[in-house]
């Protein structure tokens, strides 16, 4: 019994549980901190949720070709590139990795859509005006994981690195732009009533979710106009 006794404690020193005084090494959380970090956690989720609702939004949006926000003035054109990572609510994970920049719009990623699956990883290519951007967006929290900056203009290292740091502060901009273009929509009238059943017609292939969508543009129109007022 000894040996078994003097067995753990020493299994415990080496997990640093305990110290050589044989006390815990970590003090017992209080209660209040416990329900903290809970609710911390809880509110994590539903940002990744809406981070995945705005990636689901954004190639839905994006397959018209069209600018879907103005920076200093010019359109932002938004396309899915490759590879694309759904989620479910419960967290599970469908990866669909296919070549060329059409395989986020195919049918298999549209009817995994409509099983109740969201983005939350893709690859974006930004135009914006003459300048192309490639970004990794995560929709966790919304982090940017992997950018390609457009092809640099100067010759001198320094004005090369001022000019990455002014493109890097422009492709988040941009984004910031495209989320907040999202939050207009989704904090609007029209959300449950127009624009998710026009997602889910254009999920499903059914013609009139062409219709849907421009109607679900006019409303956009109108929720951006009654968020400036």
């Amino acid at each position: 019994m000894a040996r078994r006794e003097q067995a753990r404690e020493e299994a415990a020193f080496n997990r640093g549980d305990v110290g050589v005084d044989g006390a815990a090494t970590e003090e017992e959380k209080d209660e209040a901190e416990v329900e903290k970090g809970k609710a911390r956690e809880q509110l994590l989720r539903g940002r990744a949720y809406l981070g995945r609702e705005f990636l689901t939004w954004l190639l839905w949006r994006s397959e018209t070709g069209d600018a879907l926000v103005e920076h200093d003035g010019t359109g932002v054109v938004v396309l899915f590139l490759g590879k694309v990572v759904l989620r479910g609510v419960a967290g599970d994970v469908t990866e669909l990795s296919a070549r060329g920049t059409l395989a986020p719009y195919s049918e298999q990623v549209r009817h995994s859509l409509d099983r109740g699956l969201l983005i939350a990883q893709g690859r974006l290519r930004l135009a914006h005006g003459e300048r192309e951007y490639e970004v990794t967006l995560d929709a966790e929290f919304l982090d940017i994981r992997a950018a390609k900056l457009p092809a640099l203009m100067t010759e001198e290292e320094d004005d090369q690195l001022s000019e990455r740091l002014d493109l890097s502060e422009q492709l988040s901009a941009i984004v910031d732009a495209l989320v907040q273009s999202f939050l207009v929509v989704r904090a609007g009238k029209t959300w449950s009533k127009q624009v998710v059943p026009a997602m889910k017609e254009w999920m499903r292939g059914e013609e009139k979710g062409a219709d849907a969508l421009a109607k679900a543009s006019r409303a956009r129109g109108r929720d951006a106009r009654s968020a400036r007022g």
